[in-house]
């Protein structure tokens, strides 16, 4: 046997042998970590400014919201739950606010999903010719700018000059013309409709695809059952669209407790404070100055519009229905 048989013979490949460089195999585990945590890196970045600008501002104004905090001091004092007590006070303004933002939540969620369910069974199950176009006509104020419509519907329920009088007045309906933005009765009602009838085809939108996703077949069977259309409405459509009507509530909850520009254009929260909300309120404290009250006001409303969340998931938890 010669010299290279061998060394061949002494370095051929046995089982189990490990070939690799002392340091390649340190150098492929830190790649492997940095490809497999690259997730956490992106994650990292918007979890930094989600806590600069929006999680850090939120807890100095608890801070604040227990303290004098105003424009007419440079010096700040703690009055602890003096603010609290400022705007739970019977017959303030602020509590009118509240009242008037329930009020428009509670319209707005029942209208804008009756509504917009309605229109969606029609457009799936009703209307077949021309669906498509109409969806996109129902769906298309929800596109425009809220302080466009707000402006627009400003000039139409003018009570002199707008066009919703003066079409009245045209069909001989005069008497049903009325101050639609500047009667304290209606001023509130009005802006409700406006929002309606910019929101609603948001709405249906999303429940058109939850109806889509039920399985024909429950239908069919029903209608082999002898099942009118309102029993299959009830007992099928409804039940098994509960998960998506979860999700609507709770958009319109949430928009609706946080609504402003469309009051703001409408009304500014007038006639007086008939259509002042909680963040039209919040607006004006911080205007005033106010800025202690103003983030105490936001405290407490962050706490309703957490707890009206988590009952409202609750609930359409509870009687969630799922595909067998």
């Amino acid at each position: 046997m010669n010299r290279s048989t061998e060394v061949a013979h002494n370095t051929s490949v046995l089982p189990g042998r490990d070939l690799t460089l002392p340091g390649s195999s340190r150098r492929a585990g830190h790649h492997y970590r940095l490809r497999n945590n690259y997730p956490t890196w992106f994650a990292g970045g918007a979890l930094l400014l989600y806590g600069v600008f929006v999680l850090l501002p939120s807890l100095l104004g608890l801070a604040f919201s227990f303290t004098d905090w105003s424009a007419y001091s440079t010096e700040i004092h703690w009055v602890g739950l003096a603010n609290f007590a400022t705007i739970l006070q019977p017959n303030s303004e602020y509590v009118s606010a509240i009242e008037h933002t329930l009020i428009f939540t509670v319209a707005t969620i029942i209208l804008k999903t009756v509504i917009a369910l309605a229109l969606a069974v029609l457009l799936t199950s009703g209307v077949r010719r021309l669906a498509y176009l109409y969806r996109a006509l129902i769906y298309l104020p929800a596109l425009l700018p809220m302080v466009a419509v707000g402006i627009v519907f400003k000039s139409i329920l003018d009570p002199d000059v707008g066009l919703l009088n003066s079409t009245l007045r045209l069909l001989g309906f005069g008497v049903l013309a009325q101050q639609w933005l500047t009667n304290v009765s209606l001023a509130l009602w009005s802006v409700i409709g406006v929002d309606t009838w910019k929101g609603v085809g948001y709405i249906m939108v999303i429940l058109i695809a939850g109806l889509l996703a039920i399985p024909r077949e429950y239908y069919e069977a029903a209608k082999i059952d002898g099942a009118s259309g309102w029993q299959s409405f009830r007992y099928i459509t409804l039940p098994l669209l509960r998960p998506v009507l979860a999700v609507t509530t709770v958009l319109n909850l949430l928009y609706a407790l946080r609504v402003f520009d469309i009051v703001y254009v409408l009304t500014n929260g007038g006639p007086g404070y008939a259509t002042d909300t909680v963040y039209t309120a919040i607006f004006n404290a911080f205007s005033l100055g106010q800025w202690g009250v103003a983030t105490a006001l936001s405290t407490v409303f962050l706490i309703v519009m957490l707890v009206l969340g988590f009952v409202v998931l609750r609930v359409f938890r509870r009687s969630e229905v799922a595909y067998p």
